[in-house]
């Protein structure tokens, strides 16, 4: 089979919910990976002899575990996802010779070459998502992308996706099935979203409904 160039990554959504994440460094770079973390209901472990402020306070109301000392081999017992962010080359390539043997992921700040995973820049309306990666190549273009798109992705788009997960719902409830395909040529957004921008998110969801029905093989 003949892979696409340039295709590097594969991707996906990690479910990282009460699940161990270890991040190894204590400033404003982990921070950042910390919170993210943290966003998504990862159980955060920070293993630091230093850490930036809002780390600390984090620490103290009990959000996150600290190691306050420089990292061992072993502390990454257990982990699900681990993320060197220190300012150490040498402490980073440990972290990730420890998390390649003990078959963790693991994620090397600005260093996608000796990471598993990399993080996209996305935008969140809801339970809808929109990440945008360059392959590592310019963290800065997908963040400038996500900024564009982010004006013009609102919220009527999270009232939107929680209409169809409701009418999703209903129809197995009644048991009618309707393809992909289906699916696409029911969901008209412009009318879809007009209506629910209006906040008539009744005559949205008989719309939706009523394309569905029309659209079912």
């Amino acid at each position: 089979m003949k892979q696409g160039v340039g295709l590097t990554y594969y991707p996906v959504f990690l479910k990282v919910k009460g699940r161990k994440c270890t991040v190894v460094g204590g400033g404003e770079v982990a921070l950042r990976k910390v919170r993210v973390l943290l966003e998504h209901g990862a159980d955060v472990e920070v293993v630091s002899p230093d850490l930036c402020s809002e780390l600390a306070g984090l620490a103290g109301r009990g959000e996150i575990r600290t190691l306050t000392r420089k990292y061992r081999t072993g502390d990454l017992k257990n982990t699900f996802v681990a993320i060197a962010a220190t300012g150490d080359g040498g402490i980073n390539r440990r972290v990730v010779a420890e998390a390649r043997r003990k078959k963790v992921l693991v994620n090397t700040v600005d260093d996608a070459e000796n990471s598993d995973f990399i993080v996209p820049s996305y935008l969140r309306r809801g339970d809808l998502t929109v990440a945008v990666a360059t392959g590592g190549k310019s963290p800065a273009l997908a963040r400038k992308i996500r900024t564009r798109l982010e004006k013009e992705i609102g919220e009527e788009y999270k009232a939107l996706t929680d209409l169809i997960g409701e009418v999703r719902a209903r129809l197995k409830q009644q048991e009618l099935e309707v393809d992909a395909d289906g699916w696409q040529e029911a969901l008209d957004l412009d009318r879809l979203l007009d209506l629910v921008r209006q906040g008539d998110k009744e005559k949205a969801r008989a719309t939706l409904l009523a394309n569905l029905k029309a659209n079912q093989r």
